[in-house]
């Protein structure tokens, strides 16, 4: 019987799928040719080295064919040999069986369609089918991925990575990449749209006078109007003292024709100091009729903005001259615009005031993820549930992924493909095969010889 050495074929470069999709899509992407490269490198050593494998087995065959001839042909002359025969005998029996088996995984033998043989390319699907129920029972399990997650403390390892020099600096680098990318991606009129979509319907449809009036009636109640009204007082007082002649002018320009200037004059001057005695009284009493009527106006004017209709009808009114259709679409512009540009700026240099801010922001999170146990926990915990819930809800999914890999690949490439990874381990199973058939040769005939003579 003669016994070929089933080697398996090598791709080359001209055959070889990555390298034909690195072509196809654009022949300049070096990382993916390196790794078609890679992959076709690696394949041709474990196919170099299924080879060496099955010439030993095939060579441990051949010796045993030898050994068995030549004892069998000289045994009556040299009885001894009949053990070396047998073992001979044996080894050569294991070997054939052996490869019969670790063959019939792969191909027919020897191209004989024997019943259960090829089992691989015959059943691809159906081993494809049961690799992806064993990955999803055994490996996709809630409980087995939150014990891996919590064993690896994803927390602390991601803390110094982020508190690294480089850890903050990767991330802006890819965060400003992203920034960039969606700018260029995004469309001006139609963020636009969506801002002004968003201030008609969260600033402008709700009516203002209830809410302003709210707020109004707190900022009333807790006093901090009054500074504003100091404010105002004392700019008035500042005006009044530095417009004595304005005054006066003012006083002489509504008196009568008849009267003479010099009354004029008088009438002036005592309208000026009175004038300035109530803005002085007013700045100096905290408690002066004049702010008291301002706060109950003020007061009147919270409550009217809650519950007047028409004072909120006069708000609408206000409302809607100030922020008509014109208006809002140019705020929506102007709002797009600085925070676009603002953002391609800050981006742009590696020393902008944002830039240097998120990374010292990201620098002490990842610090705090390292010192603080509590937080670390946290997040451990959060990573967890989270890979928890996406392999509960898509673990079938993902499994599905096995199942349909495979069987999308072709039965005789199928069978390459496992053969190239498991096939130098099962050549050993010829080699014992091989040797266990020596001895159980040796044995049985040494203990017939024994009892038979």
């Amino acid at each position: 019987m003669q016994v070929n050495s089933e080697q398996i074929p090598v791709t080359d470069s001209n055959s070889d799928p990555t390298m034909e999709a690195a072509r196809h899509t654009g022949a300049g992407n070096s990382s993916t040719v390196a790794a078609g490269v890679g992959q076709r490198n690696g394949d041709a050593e474990k196919a170099a080295a299924l080879r060496r494998m099955k010439s030993v087995a095939l060579a441990l065959l051949i010796v045993m064919a030898v050994v068995f001839t030549a004892a069998f042909a000289l045994q009556r002359q040299y009885p001894w040999l009949e053990y070396v025969r047998a073992a001979a005998e044996g080894g050569m029996v294991g070997a054939l069986a052996d490869w019969f088996a670790v063959t019939a995984l792969f191909k027919y033998p020897m191209g004989l369609k024997i019943p259960h043989t090829a089992i691989i390319p015959r059943r691809k699907d159906q081993i494809g089918a049961s690799l992806g129920e064993f990955v999803e029972t055994n490996f996709l399990s809630e409980q087995v991925v939150q014990e891996k997650l919590a064993s690896v403390d994803i927390a602390r390892k991601a803390g110094k990575w982020l508190a690294s020099p480089g850890g903050p600096e990767r991330i802006a680098k890819e965060g400003s990449a992203l920034i960039r990318g969606a700018f260029t991606v995004l469309n001006d009129d139609d963020v636009q749209a969506v801002i002004e979509g968003m201030v008609r319907k969260h600033l402008l449809a709700p009516p203002w006078g209830p809410p302003v009036g709210r707020m109004a009636e707190r900022i009333f109640a807790e006093g901090h109007h009054h500074k504003l009204v100091d404010l105002l007082v004392d700019r008035a007082a500042d005006w009044v003292e530095a417009n004595h002649s304005t005054v006066n002018r003012l006083v002489s320009d509504r008196s009568p024709l008849w009267v003479p200037s010099f009354v004029d004059d008088i009438v002036g001057d005592r309208v000026y100091n009175e004038i300035a005695k109530f803005i002085k009284a007013v700045q100096q009493d905290p408690d002066h009729q004049v702010r008291q009527s301002i706060d109950t106006y003020l007061g009147d004017l919270a409550q009217d903005l809650q519950h007047d209709p028409a004072m909120i009808a006069r708000a609408e009114a206000i409302k809607t001259q100030v922020l008509g259709d014109p208006e809002v679409r140019e705020l929506a512009s102007r709002t797009w615009g600085t925070i676009k540009n603002a953002l391609l700026t800050a981006v742009d240099d590696p020393d902008s005031e944002l830039t240097q801010r998120f990374k010292s922001a990201v620098r002490d999170f990842g610090s705090r993820l390292v010192s603080d146990d509590e937080l670390a926990g946290k997040v451990n915990a959060w990573i967890g549930d989270a890979a928890g819930y996406l392999v509960k809800t898509y673990r079938s999914d993902i499994a599905g992924v096995i199942t349909d890999t495979v069987a999308r690949w072709d039965a005789e490439e199928t069978s390459q493909k496992i053969e190239l990874q498991v096939g130098k381990d099962l050549q050993y199973i010829r080699i014992n095969g091989t040797v266990v058939g020596s001895l159980a040769g040796l044995a049985i005939f040494a203990v017939a010889h024994l009892v038979f003579g």
